[in-house]
């Protein structure tokens, strides 16, 4: 079926692109699915409403606005679009992008709780969203993912928010700057730099920012960061001059090494080295360390549940059962999971 999507911005009446009208004005027929008044009227023409594209015929010109047109789009691979589809793709995240911005503006002009809140106040919750991201991935959930980045999203927007009062910044000078810092960051994208591998592109960024801001190895490590992130980041910022063990094989045998002296003295320094040394194993396993210890968490936490329930169907209480008849109980649910 040969059809021509058209965008018409973001919505806006007032923000329908010349070109645009230019195809709808030299189109036979114009169809919509669904189509604001208002947008109607700004486009001079009056569109024929289907219920399903499948019923358009040949030739004919979909309108809509950015986003749904994007999706249309995205739907339909081999229709043609005006504008073209990254332009397309481009224009709908910065509509969609800007209609929650709105909503987060509105909520601080209406909401009693969100005019309550300050960056101090938001902060936790931004926290509790960046690790609630994190559990969607590792539990391979893509619906979750998508729900969990959108709250961060709106956290950051928030954010930005609250800059945009005190006239620090704004969302739209903030992602400006940051994507001038990405390209800046990308020599090897968008300049003459070399990096072939990915360790090559993180010893390049961790080289531009020692050499831009004149700092040592160690530059930029927060003190809050959570302990299994501060030890990646310190062990990235030794890898960046060439101090590291890469190979699997050499960090295992370092982790070896770290448990040999935790044995001989057991203490929190020790116990420090062997967390520390696994940090280095899971870098070397190219796995991060907080999605991996978070993923073990979770089989953790289903085997004594599982235990929990097959000593309830035995009908025991686990919680009264001794030590080692909770461990067979859990070693029997270990090996029920492991064979599903």
């Amino acid at each position: 079926m040969a059809l021509t999507i058209v965008g018409l911005g973001p919505g806006d009446p007032d923000g329908v692109p010349l070109s645009a009208i230019r195809a709808i004005a030299t189109a036979e027929r114009v169809v919509a699915l669904d189509l604001d008044a208002d947008l109607a009227e700004a486009i001079d023409r009056e569109p024929q409403l289907v219920e399903d594209l499948r019923d358009v015929p040949d030739g004919a010109v979909v309108v809509a606005d950015d986003l749904a047109a994007h999706r249309l789009a995205v739907a339909m691979p081999d229709a043609a679009t005006v504008p073209d589809r990254q332009t397309l793709r481009n224009r709908a995240i910065g509509a969609a992008v800007a209609q929650l911005a709105q909503v987060g503006a509105h909520l601080r002009r209406e909401c009693p709780w969100d005019r309550e809140q300050t960056a101090a106040t938001i902060v936790p919750h931004t926290v509790e969203e960046a690790f609630e991201v994190a559990e969607a991935v590792a539990a391979g959930d893509v619906a979750r993912q998508a729900d969990e980045i959108g709250d961060l999203l709106f956290q950051s927007v928030f954010l930005a928010q609250l800059l945009e009062e005190t006239g620090d910044a704004d969302l739209g000078a903030i992602a400006d700057d940051h994507a001038r810092k990405l390209i800046s960051r990308h020599p090897h994208v968008y300049g003459e730099a070399v990096a072939e591998t990915a360790g090559g592109v993180r010893d390049l960024w961790e080289r531009q920012k020692r050499e831009g801001r004149g700092e040592g190895i160690f530059h930029e490590m927060p003190p809050g960061l959570p302990a299994l992130a501060y030890a990646t980041k310190a062990q990235r910022r030794a890898a960046s001059v060439g101090f590291e063990f890469a190979a699997a094989e050499a960090t295992l045998a370092k982790l070896d090494e770290e448990v040999a002296e935790l044995r001989a003295d057991p203490g929190v320094d020790e116990l420090g080295d062997v967390l520390f040394a696994c940090v280095a194993v899971a870098r070397s396993l190219k796995v991060d360390p907080e999605i991996a210890v978070r993923a073990a968490a979770q089989r953790f936490r289903a085997r004594v549940e599982g235990a929990a329930a097959l000593a309830a169907q035995a009908g025991d209480s686990f919680e009264a059962l001794p030590a080692e008849e909770q461990l067979a109980w859990y070693e029997r649910a270990k090996a029920g999971a492991e064979t599903m």
